[in-house]
């Protein structure tokens, strides 16, 4: 009699084994586990924005960010990637990052424009799926070392993180009145521009090895920004933030730099957050 589940198995197109002597590793769980914490704290965000509790929802927020990057680096290190835990990666940085911030924008700021921010917050959610699904079916590409330092767009935890400046700013204690909201609705556009444009930005995954005398300054500023942190969440993300944007320039002008390197000019990128948001060889039904 089959059971009332159905079996969990991240490689299916592994070797057939008799049934009962097939074991699934607890390690093989432990990052599947680490994108459900993630999803979870999607999840709380919004209720937490709902009942007007917005620090919660930007903490929960960043709480999921957090985990996002864990899952993937741990199935890395485990040895136990598979198809099942990047899907279930995307559905779930869909709900943590391409639907509760906008939702948290709107309980916060947009609830009184109505329509108007609503149309924001479905653009936003729409770019976070579209950000998605172009990663996804690029995951698979063959493309020349140096471009693994970039990402295609800005990430979606990268951008759910900078959308949400304007309740950085306000939980700070500069006002963000009301009248203020065509404005915010405005910016929310531009972050979800940016996401499923072709604007390469840093992704830090090829950075080498740290020097030896820059260990322990290294490990002191992570300490002092974690206390940062800690103590003045909302100053650090603002200035935070805004250093990221402020870099996304030096990353298209890298980009171009080493394409020239490299003698790929057709690779050169001109900053335009208009571009299609699909590789040049992808249609589109």
């Amino acid at each position: 009699m089959p059971g009332l589940f159905p079996p969990f198995d991240p490689e299916p197109e592994a070797v057939e084994r008799p049934k009962r002597l097939r074991r699934i590793p607890i390690r093989s769980v432990i990052p599947n586990l680490v994108t459900l914490l993630s999803l979870c704290a999607g999840l709380t965000s919004i209720r937490m924005a709902f009942e007007g509790r917005f620090d919660m929802a930007v903490y929960a927020i960043l709480v999921a960010a957090v985990l996002d990057g864990l899952d993937g680096r741990l199935a890395r290190y485990l040895r136990v990637t598979s198809k099942f835990g990047a899907e279930l990666d995307s559905l779930s940085d869909f709900l943590s990052f391409g639907v509760a911030p906008p939702l948290l924008l709107f309980v916060w700021n947009f609830h009184d424009i109505n329509s108007f921010g609503w149309v924001a917050v479905v653009l936003f959610a729409i770019a976070g799926a579209l950000r998605l699904a172009r990663f996804n079916t690029m995951l698979g590409e063959d493309k020349p070392a140096w471009q693994s330092n970039f990402f295609t767009g800005v990430p979606i935890p990268a951008g759910a993180l900078a959308v949400l400046l304007p309740v950085y700013v306000d939980r700070v204690g500069i006002d963000v009145p009301q009248a203020a909201a065509p404005a915010v609705v405005a910016y929310v556009v531009l972050i979800a521009a940016l996401m499923v444009s072709r604007v390469p930005t840093f992704s830090g995954k090829k950075y080498g090895g740290i020097q030896r005398e820059w260990v322990v300054p290294i490990l002191i500023g992570v300490v002092i920004l974690a206390m940062l942190l800690v103590s003045y969440p909302f100053h650090v993300l603002s200035i935070l933030t805004i250093l990221y944007l402020a870099y996304i320039p030096f990353g298209w002008r890298a980009w171009n730099r080493l394409a020239r390197q490299h003698g790929t000019k057709e690779d050169e990128l001109t900053l335009d957050v208009g571009s299609s948001p699909f590789p040049d060889d992808e249609s589109v039904s």
